[in-house]
């Protein structure tokens, strides 16, 4: 599906040097390493992205808890873009290599006892916005954690693994996610211990759900869709649960809930 892979990082981002460092062990990459931070569109050279399949963001992670974490994510703004990229525009992104990935790095966590880290997908947030297919892989959420050469070296073997051996595999059920808190925990044990792939996810807090959202997750999911997943306890009110499922409803997809998932 994907032949040219680009690991882009920002020089200022020390968890992004340590993972582009660390992957330079695992083979030859194609890197591109901006001046500024990567959230921001106009801080990347778009040209030098165009002779590329699949794009790779190595970035830190930064909360408020400061809990230790490797998560992956695709860019985008479901709303008012606050930290880069557009308002109301996402990335493409492939729910096949998204969980292609976080297998791999499931695996590497557990078998290089990584295990004080925890492994999660986010929902959609942040810029920036390009024209390729792309996810996040990022390390947090202290400088602490941006420097540490052992998850810096988990989450670089994962990638070039991830880059190595992914193939199509036309038997996954293609999903975008709908509900649930930023840090997505129905949907981590969905992309886990399902035959789901999961691409795009629309938190909670992006409530109340238009057409045009929808339109957009599906139009940034690079597979064609099978279904769409609601987190049901995740969509708010009575309320605000019936204007979600009347949203989705106007669309000709499969829908269930994350407690109907075998997981």
């Amino acid at each position: 599906m994907y032949k040219n892979y680009l690991i882009i990082a920002s020089k200022l981002d020390k968890a992004g040097i340590n993972i582009t460092t660390q992957l330079s062990q695992f083979g030859e990459f194609n890197f591109y390493l901006a001046d500024e931070d990567i959230i921001h569109t106009e801080n990347i050279d778009l040209t030098k992205i165009n002779s590329y399949d699949f794009i790779i963001f190595a970035s830190k992670h930064q909360s408020e808890k400061g809990d230790k974490t490797i998560s992956i994510h695709a860019p985008g703004n479901w709303r008012k873009a606050e930290f880069g990229g557009t308002s109301e525009r996402v990335c493409k992104s492939s729910a096949l290599f998204q969980k292609h990935i976080f297998e791999k790095l499931d695996k590497n966590i557990e078998f290089f006892h990584l295990k004080e880290y925890k492994l999660t997908l986010e929902c959609t947030h942040h810029g920036p916005l390009i024209n390729k297919p792309c996810i996040f892989v990022e390390i947090g959420a202290t400088e602490t954690e941006w420097k540490d050469r052992k998850a810096g070296f988990v989450v670089a073997k994962s990638i070039a693994e991830a880059i190595s051996d992914f193939k199509v595999n036309t038997y996954r059920e293609i999903a975008i996610g709908i509900g649930g808190p930023h840090y997505c925990p129905n949907f981590n044990k969905i992309q886990l211990n399902s035959n789901i792939a999961l691409a795009h996810i629309i938190p909670q807090y992006a409530l109340p759900i238009t057409e045009e959202m929808v339109r957009e997750a599906i139009a940034g999911t690079e597979e064609d869709l099978d279904l769409i997943l609601l987190d049901w306890k995740g969509l708010g009110n009575s309320e605000q649960r019936k204007q979600a499922l009347d949203v989705v409803n106007k669309f000709y997809i499969q829908k269930k809930k994350t407690s109907e998932i075998s997981k």
